[in-house]
């Protein structure tokens, strides 16, 4: 049973950054009751529900909020949660007259959080948008990628599961352990413009200090430094080198062999074009695995760049568990990990569960209102 246990939340189904933190609570232990939409068109990329991993460990219910009866519904369990999360834009859950008004009125300890790209308001807070979007507006994503060059559009791992989903999941805690000691939920507000401005702190930082440069490519982080960034290998692989401290760059000069470098001229960035092509060409003289077996147990802060599927059987990933296998499919296991309550994936992503009276049960819900809500066809049954 994870640290979560005994927890009860329910998740307004959507995609990406709320669908993700309802995973991260749920591998955590929470009885999380997802709240999905009957039969509704996909608009986008549609996934099989087998491989949509990021619904595991949790029911699913197929309630229609556009029907007076599933409200009540939805309010009615409000009064069992402990905090219920949406993904909408401003808005639509007051609309729908299930706002955090309606829902505290139920249960004053519950909390309500909100999952929006632009946050409650704001001259944007009602436009679509997308994780790029979000980065893009906050210095992110101008600070990545090559130089002379546009942009690298990385993996939605910043907006999305970073700055959105895993934000909203610290703040929903946050607010849980607030409501433990005074009995009063609260809204929380998490926006990925806001989760990934505050994953940029340190830059913004390094930035008013002058020791930083908006120009991509060009700062020790950024791979503009010969000592942090990756390199191409003869067989067309990869690998990274993140030499970042002083003893960490000896070390890695050592082992190339190279002694006609002064490791103390590390920051010296007039040196580094020079000593990035010797990399280069350095790296370009074995296979990813010969270097690799050179750097085997050093402390040059080296690791090969792998694909995912070299990922799950590299023996550190599969010495500490990382990939599990779970209904036949191999996927990242939960994290983090604890030393008394151990997370764990219950089971696999499913489709809403029937029959649904005994999910509503579970949730206290009166047999004489579950009749009356299935004959009304706002639950699927």
């Amino acid at each position: 049973m994870g640290p979560l246990h005994g927890f009860k939340i329910i998740e307004i189904a959507g995609i990406g950054p709320s669908q993700f933190c309802g995973m991260l609570l749920a591998d955590m232990g929470a009885e999380i009751l997802r709240i999905e939409r009957p039969q509704v068109a996909e608009d986008g990329i549609s996934i099989p529900t087998k491989f949509n991993l990021m619904n595991r460990s949790r029911q699913t219910l197929a309630v229609d909020l556009k029907k007076p009866e599933g409200v009540d519904l939805l309010l009615t369990l409000c009064k069992s949660a402990d905090a219920l999360f949406e993904g909408f834009r401003p808005g639509v859950m007051e609309r729908m007259g299930l706002g955090p008004e309606e829902c505290l009125q139920q249960n004053e300890a519950l909390v309500y959080g909100r999952m929006t790209g632009w946050g409650q308001e704001g001259p944007l807070a009602t436009t679509a948008g997308h994780d790029g979007d979000y980065i893009a507006l906050v210095g992110a994503l101008a600070a990545i990628g090559e130089k002379d060059r546009p942009p690298s559009v990385p993996l939605n791992l910043v907006g999305d599961f970073g700055g959105g989903g895993a934000f909203l999941a610290i703040g929903i805690l946050a607010a849980l352990l607030a409501a433990g000691r005074s009995g009063e939920g609260q809204v929380v507000d998490a926006a990925m413009t806001d989760g990934a401005a505050s994953l940029m702190t340190m830059f913004y930082g390094l930035r008013a200090g002058g020791l930083w440069s908006e120009a991509r490519g060009n700062n020790f982080l950024d791979g503009g430094a010969p000592f942090y960034r990756s390199y191409a290998t003869s067989d067309k692989q990869s690998v990274m080198v993140c030499a970042l401290e002083g003893r960490f760059y000896r070390e890695f000069l050592r082992i190339l062999s190279i002694e006609d470098i002064d490791p103390v001229a590390q920051h010296d960035r007039s040196t580094w074009p020079t000593l990035t092509h010797r990399l280069e060409s350095t790296f370009a003289t074995k296979t990813r695995d010969e270097w690799c077996d050179l750097f085997a147990g050093s402390d040059a802060c080296f690791a090969p760049i792998l694909s995912m599927s070299d990922a799950i059987t590299h023996p550190h990933n599969q010495a500490r568990n990382t990939f599990v296998e779970v209904d036949g499919i191999t996927q990242p296991a939960p994290a983090p990990r604890f030393s008394r309550s151990e997370s764990e994936i219950r089971h696999p992503p499913t489709n809403p569960i029937k029959p649904t009276a005994a999910i509503l049960k579970a949730w206290n819900v009166p047999d004489s209102d579950i009749d009356g809500w299935l004959k009304s066809g706002a639950v699927d049954s």
